[in-house]
């Protein structure tokens, strides 16, 4: 491989996987800040999906600037812009100016799908989904340190001080100074991957995204693995939103405890994508392991809901977790195997746009019916969905794709 190539992919890679560390220590946080500052539950739901809903409005306003000036251009400047919205998340003290911290960070941050455009720069199409997988391991080991690296800020923050908001703000301006840091480490090390011959010098009209959307569902071989992956994105974030509530009140946990909580649950997850989905793939399949997954992503998430003690809540959380790791990338590697090779990125990328609608609609749905139905509600909604997506999987079981019936 071209060293020049590889040397540009490190760096790519350090710069999505410092975003990613720095998002991953705000998430356990949020929802009990969010609650210290006076928001309701479904608030507070708001407050995390305003995130996911201004990236996802704003991924292709960015992506097409990054079109017209450059990807390094678009980077570093959004970088530089969003620290200073973590320094004014660090002293807000009402909920609005927590919102308002939120939604800013969502615009700016939706210009990390800039990073995908840049690894598409500089590689070949044969190995563009190698690097591809590169940034999602940045996410996935950004989503794991992140939180633990929040946890222990806050933990050292308490034998400094005992203002309660004090954790929150020692592990926000942590996440400014980490994008500061890494505008700088992207400003001085990272170089331009688009010259000015391949820019585009006019805006295009952006497709429509929903129009897209309904256009794949009325494929009858894409429409119920579509419809899985929404189901499986909306009952994890439902849960996500409440959990830390949940862990709050009935264990009496803390944000530090939360964060480690949320460590957890990450590494189950890229354990499980890592290595188990791997490993049992070739030997039973993608249709026959989404039905094991959605099974225990239903079994578990019903579980935490029932459990009375924090091993049996731990145990319920571990079934959850692996259900989750089996379901995703089953679900996609199924979309990839029923999809032409001229539709797979189209196929990809509309999948993932309704999970990002899942991430913005599970935050609401969880706060609303933790505020008005039950504590327990969230969980067992999400059980409810995910066990919807497993009467779809069974009852189009023979449609589903399989790769060990697919010829080399």
């Amino acid at each position: 491989m071209n060293t020049k190539v590889s040397s540009q992919k490190a760096l790519i890679f350090a710069t999505v996987f410092l975003y990613l560390v720095g998002f991953g220590v705000i998430i356990p946080i949020l929802p009990l800040l969010g609650r210290e500052l006076g928001g309701t539950a479904a608030q507070v739901g708001w407050l995390m999906a305003i995130f996911s809903l201004m990236q996802f409005l704003f991924a292709p306003f960015w992506g097409q600037l990054s079109d017209r000036y450059g990807r390094r251009t678009i980077l570093v400047g959004c970088l530089l812009a969003e620290s200073f919205t973590y320094v004014w998340f660090a002293f807000a003290r009402d909920y609005w100016s927590l919102f308002l911290a939120r939604a800013l960070a969502g615009f700016f941050g939706a210009s990390i799908s800039t990073a995908s455009a840049y690894i598409s720069d500089i590689t070949s199409t044969k190995e563009r989904s190698k690097g591809m997988a590169l940034i999602g391991v940045a996410f996935g080991l950004g989503f794991v340190i992140g939180p633990a690296i929040g946890g222990g800020l806050i933990h050292l923050a308490k034998q400094f001080s005992t203002d309660p908001m004090m954790g929150s703000t020692v592990a926000a301006l942590f996440v400014g100074f980490l994008c500061l840091s890494t505008f700088t480490f992207a400003y001085f090390k990272l170089p331009e991957s688009l010259p000015p011959e391949k820019r585009s010098h006019a805006f295009k009209k952006s497709d429509n995204r929903f129009v897209r959307i309904l256009n794949k569902f009325k494929l009858e071989k894409l429409r119920s693995l579509l419809s899985l992956f929404f189901l499986s994105g909306l009952a994890m974030s439902a849960i996500e939103a409440t959990l830390v509530f949940y862990v709050g009140q009935i264990y009496g946990w803390g944000p530090d405890k939360v964060s480690y909580g949320f460590v957890y649950i990450g590494v189950i997850i890229i354990l499980t994508q890592g290595y188990l989905v791997r490993k049992l793939i070739p030997l039973i399949g993608e249709r026959r392991l989404l039905i094991i997954g959605l099974g225990l992503f239903s079994m578990g998430s019903l579980g935490i809901a029932m459990a009375e003690s924090i091993r049996a809540l731990a145990a319920t959380i571990t079934l959850f977790s692996i259900g989750n790791g089996l379901t995703n990338p089953s679900v996609l590697g199924s979309i990839s195997l029923v999809s032409a090779e001229t539709e797979q990125g189209e196929n990809l990328g509309v999948a993932q746009s309704l999970s990002s609608l899942g991430r913005i609609l599970g935050p609401l749905l969880g706060g609303t019916l933790y505020d008005n139905f039950s504590v327990k509600s969230p969980f067992m909604v999400s059980s409810f969905l995910a066990l919807s997506g497993l009467s779809i999987a069974l009852i189009q079981f023979r449609h589903l794709p399989d790769s060990r019936r697919v010829k080399q």
